[in-house]
C-alpha cells in the first residue's frame, strides 16, 4: 500500500501512537529488552517520514509514562539516556525537514535537568518550523495531566460555576494541540494506558498485533487507510441515505 491509495482529502490531522512491544520483541529475538528500544527508534523515524509525506500535521508518541518509573532501574536509566541521545542525533535532521518538536508531560518530577535542557534546546531550535508538529509525551500520564490542569484552575481562584470543558482544555500541557483523529497502539494490547485521556474522547482507535519495531512506513499508511473507512459522527447520527 502506498500514498497514492489514500484519499488526500481525508488525511487525519493528528495521529497519536502508543509504541508498544519493544521489550517483548527483543526477548522474542533472544536479545536484551534495550535492543528492542533501539530497533524501535528506526520504526519511529519511518513513521515520522511517512506522516510528513502523507500530509499529517501533528504526530504524538508515548515515549515514557509516569508509570514507567516502576520498570527495572537499569531499563529506566537506559530509556532516560536513550531519549537524550535521540534528541542529540535527530534534532538537526528533524529541523531540516521543517518539523516542530514539542514535549508534553511533567517536567518538575524526577526528570534529570540535563534532559530537560536537551528538550528545551530541541523546542527552541524548531519552534518556527511550519511542517509536522512532532510531540513527545515524556514522563506523561493522562490522569496527571488532568490533575495538573485542575490545580492550575484552582490556584487562579476560578469559581466552580465558571469551569467547563474549555476551561480545562486551556490548562492541558499543550492547549494548541488538536485532539487526535487516530490513535494507534501496537503489539496486541487493547487499552490506552493513561495516554491522552482527555484528548482521545472522540478519536478513532486502531489496535494492531504488530510490535513497534516492525511497524514502519507501510504500516502507518495502512492505518490511515483503515481510518478513512470509518464514519466519524462525534455522537451525532448520519442523516444521509
Amino acid at each position: 500500500m502506498d500514498l497514492d491509495s489514500l484519499d488526500s482529502t481525508r488525511i487525519p490531522r493528528h495521529i497519536a501512537c502508543v509504541m508498544d512491544g519493544n521489550g517483548r520483541w527483543a526477548q522474542s529475538q533472544g536479545l536484551p529488552r534495550t535492543e528492542g528500544h533501539k530497533a524501535g527508534e528506526h520504526s519511529l523515524f519511518e513513521v515520522v517520514d511517512a506522516a510528513i509525506d502523507a500530509g499529517v500535521q501533528w504526530l504524538t508518541v508515548y515515549a515514557f509514562s509516569t508509570e514507567n518509573w516502576k520498570r527495572p532501574k537499569d531499563e529506566v536509566r537506559f530509556l532516560i539516556n536513550f531519549n537524550e541521545e535521540i534528541l542529540l542525533r535527530r534534532q538537526d535532521e528533524l529541523h531540516a525537514r521543517n518539523v516542530r518538536i514539542r514535549f508534553v508531560g511533567r517536567r518538575d518530577w524526577r526528570v534529570p535537568k540535563r534532559l530537560i535542557r536537551r528538550m528545551d534546546e530541541s523546542v527552541e531550535l524548531t519552534k518556527n518550523n511550519t511542517g509536522l508538529t512532532f510531540t513527545i509525551a515524556f514522563n506523561y500520564g493522562g490522569r496527571a495531566e488532568i490533575v495538573d490542569a485542575v490545580r492550575r484552575i484552582v490556584d487562579r481562584g476560578t469559581p466552580a460555576n465558571k469551569i467547563n470543558e474549555k476551561t480545562i482544555a486551556r490548562e492541558l500541557y499543550d492547549p494548541d494541540m488538536p485532539d487526535p483523529d487516530l490513535m494507534i497502539r501496537t503489539s496486541g494490547e487493547y487499552r490506552i494506558s493513561n495516554f491522552l485521556l482527555w484528548e482521545l474522547a472522540y478519536s478513532e482507535l486502531l489496535f494492531t498485533d504488530t510490535p513497534w519495531p516492525e511497524f514502519g512506513r507501510d504500516a502507518l499508511i495502512a492505518a490511515i487507510h483503515e481510518y478513512q473507512t470509518r464514519d466519524r459522527r462525534f455522537g451525532g447520527v448520519d442523516t444521509e441515505g
